[in-house]
């Protein structure tokens, strides 16, 4: 299943070169900027969000949590960036804080989520008859849930947490991740790669994780982007019902449940800040997610 020839490895039927020189990534890089300016659009703002939740200690004027009853719905501009909330918390940096809150949120359900179900999907094709129809009926039922509800009552069971947050929403992604993925490994499943894998006397998890997940990375990789934008929204909501993160804790989806609880002519800001923070984010990851579809669908890749 693996050889190498003239610094070329070749593994389950298709050829992975070395490592790419850094001019040629540029290249390439450059070439998607050209050709997708929206999908480079979305990923320059997904990069100033990881910039701005990994360096917010830095970035924030004021501690999010701190309280000054002088500044109470002081307007944005007088002594705060983006004004101050109804317990006189700066705003500004609890947009900025709240952007870790989502970050984490979001990429970890996405992955796990999307992870968990590329290996459902993907077994279920492999063992095939009564394994895959009782894993499908399996999945049936999840998808009868619509994910945002599936989530508020895994979050009704475990209680008001950011783990728990995670973990309700990569449970809400897996049945999508694994039917979508199910489709691309029936494909696979009919490579020669793979009945020659089977010949020699391949294992399971050597087909599976060897063989047949490999191909399907490219729709993984687009699935994760798209539900980033899921996941946030999503956790966005959690918070805003009050069964998200703690009320303590800096997120966009307080931001507005607090925003909501105030008379809209009093201090308007409240919600608009994170309201536009949420809206960018997702139009980015969503743009970012269709730029990556046109590049990796292999049935797309002469579009673009």
């Amino acid at each position: 299943m693996a050889q190498e020839s003239s610094g070329i490895a070749v593994s389950s039927g298709v050829p992975i070169r070395g490592s790419m020189p850094t001019g040629a990534i540029w290249q390439h890089l450059g070439r998607f900027a050209r050709r997708k300016p929206l999908g480079a659009f979305g990923a320059v703002i997904a990069l100033i969000l990881i910039v701005v939740a990994v360096f917010a200690p830095f970035i924030a004027t004021h501690d999010p949590a701190e309280t000054n009853p002088a500044l109470v719905y002081a307007p944005p501009g007088s002594q705060l960036l983006l004004g101050g909330d109804q317990l006189g918390r700066d705003v500004f940096s609890r947009l900025v804080y709240g952007a870790r809150v989502s970050l984490y949120a979001g990429l970890l359900s996405a992955f796990i989520g999307a992870s968990i179900g590329m290996v459902v999907g993907v077994a279920s094709v492999h063992f095939g008859g009564r394994t895959d129809l009782i894993i499908q009926r399996i999945i049936d039922t999840l998808m009868a849930f619509p994910p945002l509800i599936l989530a508020i009552a895994i979050m009704a069971a475990l209680g008001a947490s950011l783990n728990n947050v995670v973990i309700a929403l990569s449970v809400a992604f897996i049945p999508s991740a694994a039917r979508v993925l199910r489709s691309q490994a029936l494909a696979v499943k009919e490579m020669d790669y793979i009945l020659a894998a089977k010949a020699i006397g391949a294992g399971h998890a050597r087909i599976i994780f060897r063989c047949m997940i490999p191909n399907c990375l490219a729709l993984y990789i687009v699935l994760v982007s798209v539900f980033l934008g899921t996941a946030i929204v999503a956790e966005a909501t959690l918070s805003f019902l009050g069964i998200g993160v703690p009320p303590d804790v800096a997120s966009w989806g307080g931001m507005l449940n607090g925003a909501a609880q105030t008379y809209v002519h009093l201090a308007p800001w409240l919600g608009v800040f994170p309201g536009l923070a949420i809206a960018i984010v997702v139009l980015a990851w969503n743009l970012l997610g269709d730029a990556l579809r046109d590049v990796l669908d292999p049935r797309l890749r002469g579009t673009w």
